[in-house]
Formats: C-alpha cells, structure tokens, sequence
C-alpha cells in the first residue's frame, strides 16, 4: 500500500496531484492521525516532485485541515484525519457524477477486484488471511462513515496486496479512493454494512480455502452489487 502511496506521479509538479494522493491516502487510512510524514526533501523524492512543489501541496492539506506542520527539535508534517470526512462534498461528488461516469469505474473495478481476488487465493500467505478476516470483524464493528469506509477500502487493498501485484494494488488504491467514500454516504436505510460483510467475508474464506475461481466470481459480484448501490443513492440524489 506504501508503494502505491509513494510511487511517483504521472505528470510532474502539479502539487493539486500532491495534494490529491496524499488527501487520499488519509481518507483510506494508508496515513493514520498523528503519522509524521517523511521529511520535504525525502518525500518530494518519493513523489517525484520539487521540494517547492511539495511545500505549496503541504500548505493546501495545512488548509484542509489534513497536516499540521510544527517546528522545532521534534517538529515536522504530521497526519491530521478527521473521524469522519465531510459529506457534503462527497454527496454533490456523487449528484454530479453521471450513471455512464459510475458504470465506466465499476467495470475497471470489476476486472481489478476479481482478478486480485484469483491470485489472492493462489499467492495470499498466512498473515494475508488472518488481516482479511480481521477487517471483516473490523467493519461489522465500524460506527461512522469514516470508520467504514477505511474498513472497507482496507479489505480491498488487503486483497490487492494478497495477490502480490504492485500494478493491481496501484489500481485498487485509486479505485478505493474514488469509489468507497461514496457507497457508504449515510443516504440509505442498513442492513446494507450486514451484508457488505458477509459479502467480504465469503471473498476472504475462498481465498483462505484457495478457491480462486469462487473468490473471483465472489468479487465481481460485490463490484455489481455495489454499482447497483451507488447508482441508486445518485439517482435518489438527483430526485431521478
């Protein structure tokens, strides 16, 4: 998940990318709160960028909220992640988002999600298993929309990483980050976390069973299911 994190940008010095990746990575919790970023030269290393493009990103977060930046002898950019993200941002994210734009990422999701789900299950070691089966427990017990969607997303990447492709698990990030804080906007009744964990943990057991064609369809069909979802909450929003 770091890698994915850190890997450099596509297009150099734009630090609206900077601000993007790293705003991300603490929605996800890949960034926990109080985590003390690398240091400028350090981390513009990682992200490919100039130092200056870097301290103009950290002033932006600085601004959201995100990073508090402190001087002295223990000082440094550390994590700032609300409990949970603001919501009006992610509804008026999904109103204007259209069933085509929706349609188009879940289909990447789906040959993403199903194909990390196949290796998982022939690649995921030990540990790998006992994590995934953890974040089920994890977003049975996450109260908030902030805690369940790094729960969620979590799950993913866990499975991503399971199937040991650095590129898979670039993807999944990215999908996570533009997908997960949407499905779980409080604009539904639930039962809907209910069955988002029982649809994890079959995922989780065919992977831990080897079963990688079970843990494939398994996935693809949570991706279907929560197309089914999302396109719902934004027709609900539109007043469609």
């Amino acid at each position: 998940m770091r890698a994915a994190l850190i890997s450099p940008l596509n297009a150099r010095g734009r630090a609206e990318e900077v601000v993007e990746r790293i705003s991300r990575a603490i929605l996800l919790g890949l960034l926990v709160d109080g985590e003390q970023l690398p240091t400028e030269a350090e981390f513009a290393d990682q992200l490919g960028v100039s130092p200056m493009t870097l301290r103009e990103a950290l002033a932006i977060l600085r601004q959201q909220g995100l990073v508090e930046t402190l001087r002295g002898r223990n000082g440094g950019s550390f994590v700032r992640r609300p409990e949970d993200p603001p919501l009006a941002p992610l509804e008026e994210r999904l109103r204007s988002t259209t069933v085509s734009e929706l349609r188009d990422l879940a289909d990447e999701q789906l040959a993403v999600s199903g194909t990390a789900a196949r290796l998982a299950a022939e690649r995921a070691s030990a540990a790998n298993v006992r994590r995934l089966l953890h974040l089920v427990e994890q977003l049975a017990a996450a109260k908030g929309v902030g805690a369940r969607i790094r729960a969620d997303s979590r799950f993913h990447l866990e499975v991503a990483m399971a199937s040991q492709s650095e590129r898979l698990t670039r993807l999944e990030v990215s999908l996570q980050a533009e997908l997960t804080a949407l499905l779980w906007l409080p604009l539904e009744p639930q039962p809907v976390l209910e069955d988002v964990v029982a649809e994890h943990h079959a995922i989780a057991v065919a992977i831990a069973e080897e079963d990688g064609e079970r843990a494939r369809n398994l996935a693809e069909r949570h991706v279907e299911r929560n197309l089914r979802r999302i396109v719902e909450m934004h027709l609900g929003l539109r007043g469609d």
